[in-house]
């Protein structure tokens, strides 16, 4: 057996030295003493301003290191500015993530000359905290009480709504296309409740693309208030809830191939609440944060105070969402044509 000297053992702490101070820090080590931005893609105060300073509070629990977790609201375009922010400029180490709106994902496909300059099939996806449903709806005291009243009006119902990408300009639009509901549609509001304000004021009739746990999150007081109209609901599989109500599906106002274009616009609710992080950040530091990200929509404390303030909570996991993102930009070129016109103004 040989014993190694003093002076032998020191002489290979030396060598090793220079190795170990040069060796990469483990992903779980990462985060810890870090700041993680989220960038949330609206306004303050909206379901999806509440969701992410939620998911704020309790993320940085699930993630190896607790970093300090704050929220920056980038609000515009529908979304995309906050999109192309994390495409384009936000550093690639893990340490920025967006919460966007679905509409910026799928606007680069379902948008006729779409100049955007991100794509939407390159980001690392987290996750999407829900999978929701979408209403149109008026106030109580509107002449417009019904889907069926939209469809047979002498003159167009004025309908608030975002930029063209955001689910208000884009739902109110298919409608008029795709069903032939009378709307006439107002641009330039930044999310719900500045829309929800005009109607209060009579500045709009209503609006479309409201996503129904957003408006939950939103009014609070929903039920016994009992302020709005629903007139129809927009998604692949019908709320329960709605469905209880008496609200009818948009799928029963659409036929054929409309019916085909009207799914690929709805096909984004699946993923409500989308969570992207730049494309080059580093694998391991993706999976951290998917699993962070499940890990915290899973913990009892947020479960119960999303029930509290009516935020439903039906995520799916990145990579999964991953998937979806791809197979929604494979559908054939002739739905994705007649998805795209019905989504813009009638010429």
């Amino acid at each position: 057996m040989v014993i190694a000297s003093r002076s032998m053992v020191s002489s290979v702490a030396i060598v090793l030295a220079p190795m170990l101070w040069g060796a990469p820090v483990c992903a779980d080590d990462f985060y810890a003493g870090k700041k993680l931005t989220i960038v949330a893609g609206t306004a303050a105060g909206g379901g999806h301003d509440i969701f992410a300073r939620m998911m704020g509070r309790y993320l940085t629990k699930h993630i190896p290191g607790n970093p300090t977790i704050i929220v920056q609201n980038m609000p515009g375009a529908g979304g995309k500015r906050a999109t192309d922010f994390i495409y384009n400029q936000a550093p690639k180490d893990g340490t920025t993530i967006g919460g966007v709106f679905p509409g910026a994902i799928i606007g680069p496909l379902l948008e006729d000359g779409s100049n955007e300059r991100y794509d939407p099939l390159k980001f690392a996806y987290i996750g999407s905290g829900d999978t929701d449903t979408r209403i149109c709806a008026t106030l109580k005291a509107s002449k417009i009480k019904t889907f069926k009243d939209l469809l047979g009006l002498p003159e167009p119902a004025v309908f608030g709504s975002s930029a063209p990408g955001g689910s208000t300009h884009d739902y109110a639009h298919m409608s008029a296309n795709l069903a032939g509901a009378k709307v006439r549609v107002v641009t330039g509001y930044q999310g719900t409740p500045p829309i929800t304000l005009a109607m209060e004021r009579g500045e709009v009739d209503g609006l479309c693309g409201w996503g129904w746990s957003i408006f939950k999150s939103e009014r609070t007081n929903w039920k016994t208030a009992d302020q709005f109209n629903f007139l129809v609901q927009m998604s692949l599989t019908p709320e329960p809830e709605l469905t209880a109500l008496g609200v009818p599906d948009f799928g029963s106002f659409v036929t054929g191939d409309k019916k085909k274009a009207a799914e690929l616009i709805i096909s984004q609710q699946a993923f409500s609440r989308p969570y992207i992080a730049p494309a080059e950040t580093p694998a391991d530091r993706v999976e951290i944060l998917r699993k962070g990200f499940m890990a915290a929509l899973a913990d009892p404390e947020l479960v119960a105070e999303f029930a509290r303030i009516n935020i439903t909570n039906k995520p799916i996991a990145g990579a999964e969402l991953q998937v979806l993102i791809k197979q929604v930009f494979a559908t054939p070129g002739d739905i994705v044509t007649l998805a795209r016109a019905a989504q813009k103004p009638a010429k």
